[in-house]
């Protein structure tokens, strides 16, 4: 299902080789230039209507904002069988505030297509998580009532299937009450219906520290939602030196801690649908890495004839090269670290794996994880 590109290698020699056509081998892979194959490159290869079965009824899901092209998110249905929709956001005084775009198309899309759309609830404030808003929603009872009464009519009234709470920096003293706020609306949820999912940044101990995960209580979260998603993606990131964006390394430490807080049944795992591209040499504090999509990743390899590498602790690819003389790292997922991850899921007996996001085009993915 997976081959490997050798020195010397072509679509052709492949082809003959394995019984799959050109074209499909092209389409699938979404090959720009089919002269050009960067040698290490893993391509998925399946003959006309064969299936990958990768996922074996686990769930898969994955979150776009409205703006999203609806090409590129249709690439991943019939795959999906939840679409979470990113995102509704609220006011210091308890007012929700929907996604600047429409989002109605996307609900009636999912659902058309066999997938339960989700609303995603941030507390974003000027484009980024505010924790005060946090702060000011799980003290104040009469705020949460009207949130969750709003949230509620909004669900009902556009077609959603439930909400997804995604509240990042949350603060250490509202680590209890936030588990509290999202059991009531759990609690307003089932009673009408619909489910309640909840992101968490990933942790590996009840007492590790750092802003992102202080307030963060598993096994609170884990008993007042009916679904956890494990957010196991940026170790390496914008600002961070090279590194895959989900070493399996670093992520099973944090599913093995999840399975002893949060039923295995209720756990999600992230999976993220990018990597980054860094200048080099990498200096803290100025280098920037750019986000680059998976399938542009490999394209970017074979246009400047690199080798792809594949790490096997983190289990990532990953390759070099240089452009108007500046050398380049560039780490990104591909269908070995897709079957990796999924393998991970399978190993622990997770619910299934939801991609951050749907934003980018990966269809050798889809092709992988549909049912």
């Amino acid at each position: 299902m997976i081959y490997i590109v050798e020195k010397g290698d072509t679509l052709e020699k492949i082809s003959d080789r394995t019984g799959v056509p050109v074209w499909k081998i092209v389409y699938d892979n979404q090959i720009e230039n089919r002269d050009r194959l960067a040698q290490g490159q893993a391509l998925l290869l399946l003959k006309t209507g064969e299936s990958a079965g990768l996922v074996e009824g686990k769930t898969v899901g994955g979150y776009a904002y409205p703006f999203v092209e609806p090409e590129i998110l249709g690439q991943a249905f019939p795959a999906l069988g939840e679409l979470l929709v990113f995102s509704y956001g609220f006011t210091f005084e308890g007012d929700l505030v929907p996604p600047p775009q429409d989002d109605l198309w996307m609900v009636e899309t999912a659902w058309k297509q066999g997938a339960e759309p989700f609303l995603v609830l941030t507390p974003f404030s000027g484009g980024a998580f505010n924790n005060q808003l946090v702060k000011v929603l799980v003290e104040n009872e009469s705020i949460q009532e009207k949130v969750i009464e709003q949230l509620f009519e909004t669900v009902r009234d556009r077609g959603y299937a439930g909400v997804d709470v995604d509240f990042e920096y949350v603060l250490p003293a509202n680590r209890v009450q936030y588990a509290d706020f999202v059991g009531k609306l759990r609690r307003k949820m089932n009673e009408n219906g619909y489910l309640v999912s909840v992101a968490v940044a990933p942790k590996t101990s009840d007492d590790q520290k750092g802003l992102l995960v202080e307030g963060i209580d598993y096994r609170l979260l884990g008993e007042n939602a009916d679904a956890v998603f494990l957010m196991t993606y940026e170790w390496g990131y914008t600002y961070g030196p090279p590194m895959a964006v989900a070493p399996l390394d670093k992520v099973r430490e944090v599913v093995e801690y999840a399975i002893t807080r949060i039923p295995a049944q209720k756990l999600i795992l992230g999976i993220p649908n990018y990597g980054y591209d860094w200048p080099l040499p990498y200096e803290k504090g100025i280098t920037r890495a750019q986000t680059v999509g998976n399938v542009e990743a490999a394209n970017l390899a074979a246009e400047n004839g690199a080798q792809i590498q594949y790490a096997q602790l983190s289990q990532a690819p990953w390759f070099t090269y240089k452009k108007s003389g500046i050398d380049h790292v560039v780490w990104f997922e591909d269908p070995r670290s897709i079957e990796a991850k999924w393998g991970l899921v399978k190993e622990y007996g997770l619910a299934g794996a939801w991609y951050w996001n749907l934003m980018r085009t990966f269809r050798a993915n889809w092709l992988m994880t549909e049912s």
